[in-house]
């Protein structure tokens, strides 16, 4: 009988995983709470599928969070390769920015809780972000100190985008966004000097 299959049957295909996350990453940006089941629904598998791949809810977010700390290391920089120079950093803040606020929900995921030392996964993540940038500073300015400079330069960005996104300052164009972060910078920098 053609036409008969239901979503499982079709459902073979051997990324049950990255199924579910895409699952749980749909409902999360649509604003709908979800529990296990619900993306179990989503994803078109049997509602005890995801406890092959997540214990609970929070094991979802934590991945989900893993997932949103490598996609915006990508938007920052495809190849992974660090910035090396000043105008290069910048890109990677404005970047960051805009990534914020076209995902705005996964980035509240990723940085609204603080990392748990028991998930190495979500822990590394966050630490390869951190590397890049503290890369990217040395590059962009070798004579300072790096772990320093890119604490400082980490805050100016994650506030900004956190700004935007709380409506304390408005989101605008993308031309504008870019324009405030670039500012900010410049403004950063002059005091520098």
């Amino acid at each position: 009988m053609s036409g008969t299959g239901t979503k499982r049957e079709t459902y073979h295909h051997g990324a049950l995983r990255s199924a579910l996350l895409d699952a749980a990453s749909a409902m999360l940006e649509a604003g709908e709470t979800f529990s296990l089941r619900a993306v179990a629904r989503r994803a078109g598998v049997s509602q005890t599928a995801p406890y092959r791949h997540f214990a609970d809810r929070e094991a979802l977010e934590a991945a989900l969070a893993v997932r949103g700390f490598h996609e915006l290391r990508r938007c920052l920089s495809p190849d992974g390769a660090a910035a090396d120079s000043t105008e290069e950093l910048i890109g990677f803040a404005v970047a960051y920015v805009r990534f914020a606020l076209d995902r705005p929900a996964l980035f509240t995921l990723m940085f609204g809780q603080e990392c748990d030392d028991q998930d190495d996964e979500r822990v590394r993540a966050a630490g390869e972000l951190r590397g890049l940038l503290t890369d990217s500073v040395r590059g962009a300015f070798p004579a300072a100190d790096a772990e320093a400079l890119a604490t400082t330069l980490w805050a100016l960005t994650h506030g900004l985008a956190f700004l935007h996104l709380d409506g304390k300052l408005p989101a605008g164009t993308a031309e504008q966004v870019e324009a405030r972060v670039r500012g900010s910078f410049a403004t950063l920098r002059a005091l520098a000097e």
